[in-house]
């Protein structure tokens, strides 16, 4: 007696006992949801941020700008030009700390650009492109993370104006509102790098526009010296620079401890960089896929 084997039919599935064939279910893609929720949206961005965390403890070297450089600054600035913008060390240190507080914060975010024209040139958002995920996920986890840096810097900078000498009047309270405003200061503005680095073509590119905004606007402002002693046009540009409202609410928050009108119009500043610059970000980021 001959017994005769059955090929499967394509479409088919074999069944491994032997005993029929049966075809292949096919997925039904219809119930797969076509857009992302704002659950979703919120963790997947915390997602990105933990893998920008761990990239962070794996590059020690990242932190450098938030570590040596407000210690260098604060201790270079207040022996230097403490003496001749305000007679004495103690005397600049109310002025000085909360500007070197506010230069750093803001400089650092300029990382947030270049480390995401970085990614994008290695091909790691390649991988992006097929994973269901939010748009906006890849370009906020990393600037979340950022929140560690802002505040490491902004912490450092206190302690060591601490030991130099310098007392806020507004006490812990102040010291924390001051630190938050600045953390917020920073992390708008990195979607402005953001935004850079999903439309310059590298990351050395990046570095150069980031250098070019940041330095006028950080250096040509009220935190190192009052725009009172400023040409009448230099000191114009002072008082419109909108870090010279950060740095101002900072200032306040530190040494006197009251809510003033520098803070309602800092964090408004803060909050119409957002609107702007996050969904340009989105926009250029989605043009690369």
């Amino acid at each position: 007696m001959t017994t005769q084997t059955q090929t499967p039919a394509p479409g088919q599935a074999h069944d491994p006992a032997g005993s029929r064939d049966r075809l292949s279910p096919i997925p039904d893609v219809s119930a797969l949801p076509t857009r992302v929720g704002i659950r979703q949206t919120i963790s997947q961005t915390f997602t990105m941020a933990w893998r920008a965390t761990v990239k962070m403890r794996r590059n020690p070297e990242v932190f450098f700008d938030v570590t040596v450089q407000p210690l260098l600054f604060t201790a270079m600035f207040a022996f230097v030009f403490g003496g001749a913008i305000a007679g004495s060390v103690s005397d600049y240190l109310p002025i000085l700390i909360p500007g070197i507080i506010a230069q750093t914060t803001l400089t650092a975010c300029m990382a947030t650009g270049i480390q995401l024209r970085e990614d994008m040139d290695k091909g790691v958002f390649d991988r992006f492109k097929v994973l269901p995920i939010a748009r906006i996920a890849p370009l906020a986890g990393p600037m979340v993370a950022d929140l560690v840096r802002y505040l490491i810097a902004s912490s450092l900078t206190f302690a060591t104006g601490f030991a130099l000498g310098y007392r806020p009047a507004g006490g812990v309270l102040g010291v924390m509102a001051a630190i938050m405003v600045a953390v917020v200061a920073g992390w708008s503005l990195a979607w402005v790098f953001t935004w850079v680095g999903t439309i310059a073509t590298s990351a050395q590119s990046v570095q150069g526009i980031s250098m070019m905004v940041m330095f006028p606007l950080t250096f040509v402002s009220n935190a190192f010296v009052s725009p009172d002693s400023l040409p009448d046009w230099l000191a114009a540009f002072v008082r419109f620079n909108p870090v010279s409202h950060v740095v101002s609410a900072v200032r306040d928050l530190a040494n006197t401890g009251t809510v003033t009108h520098e803070v309602g119009w800092a964090l408004l500043g803060c909050a119409l960089v957002v609107a702007v610059f996050a969904p340009l970000s989105v926009r250029s980021y989605k043009r690369h896929l």
